[in-house]
């Protein structure tokens, strides 16, 4: 999608990657909705893109404010050319410790609420036969790690939406890219971003423990560059072929493709016992 004329709804665009797209897409000449929960937060960005940029309240959570947002967005751009859901936070807690209403609510955010805005740009994308919608997961939700398990299964949940999607509209001139960042140097560590589970069992100290730890310890210190990030979603947004999968930062890739060689080699050993479970040909 080359013409930059397109029109970008963007969640959770007041910090972190969401805020890095947010600023890149506007000086590479886009329109962009800011759907954030305090609008003051973006304020900077709208006085300063005022012709192109547009802030909307909203808790992607809330189904009348995200349906709201969405008429709004039309209104005033005439519709939703590129769909970014970024909007999420992570949760830390071995899986015993989670709470069952902090998991939930991780759930409604980070999973279920793209559902719901998914389904509410893609009738008019499939009137148009054009559109994309580009959902924010995480290599959390290709690998997995002690410590994070609930959060690997909402990202690892946007993963496999995502590529049946991908597979649903692609006839309809529809494109679909899951991004799975590496850590990047945003917020997202922070306290606002980043839940942790109030319980802790002394039995898990040396795994979830651990993760605990070298989590909020690394704060600060991510090799990702948000802003190069941010390119990077464009050009895949603006490529001939888009990708349905995308990387970014490096640190990414090589915990994916350890995971990958580690899959392998497991299957293969067991790929015996495996097949030995069909049916004996007559």
């Amino acid at each position: 999608m080359e013409a930059k004329d397109a029109v970008w709804f963007i969640t959770g665009a007041s910090r972190g990657l969401g805020r890095a797209l947010t600023h890149e897409a506007l000086a590479a000449g886009y329109r962009v909705v800011l759907a954030v929960r305090r609008p003051e937060d973006v304020a900077d960005l709208v006085a300063a893109f005022a012709d192109r940029a547009m802030a909307l309240r909203l808790d992607v959570t809330n189904d009348a404010q995200m349906h709201d947002a969405v008429t709004q967005a039309t209104a005033r751009f005439d519709r939703i050319d590129v769909l970014v859901n970024n909007a999420g936070y992570g949760y830390l807690g071995a899986i015993e410790e989670g709470e069952d209403a902090a998991v939930r609510a991780l759930f409604d955010t980070n999973l279920f609420a793209p559902v719901s805005l998914i389904k509410a740009v893609l009738p008019a994308m499939r009137a148009r036969r054009s559109g994309h919608i580009v959902n924010i997961s995480s290599i959390g939700g290709l690998v997995t790690y002690p410590g994070v398990g609930y959060y690997n299964m909402v990202k690892a949940g946007v993963e496999a939406l995502s590529d049946a999607l991908a597979k649903e509209v692609a006839a309809l001139g529809i494109h679909v890219t899951v991004v799975a960042p590496g850590a990047f140097r945003t917020d997202f560590r922070g306290p606002e971003s980043l839940r942790i589970a109030p319980l802790e069992i002394a039995d898990y100290a040396e795994t979830a423990g651990r993760a605990r730890a070298g989590t909020r310890a690394g704060h600060g210190l991510q090799r990702g560059d948000p802003a190069k990030g941010a390119q990077a979603i464009i050009a895949a947004v603006e490529a001939e072929r888009p990708p349905v999968h995308l990387l970014i930062g490096g640190d990414a890739l090589d915990q994916l493709r350890a995971k990958l060689d580690d899959l392998r080699a497991e299957t293969d050993a067991w790929e015996d016992v495996t097949r030995g479970t069909d049916f004996a040909a007559a």
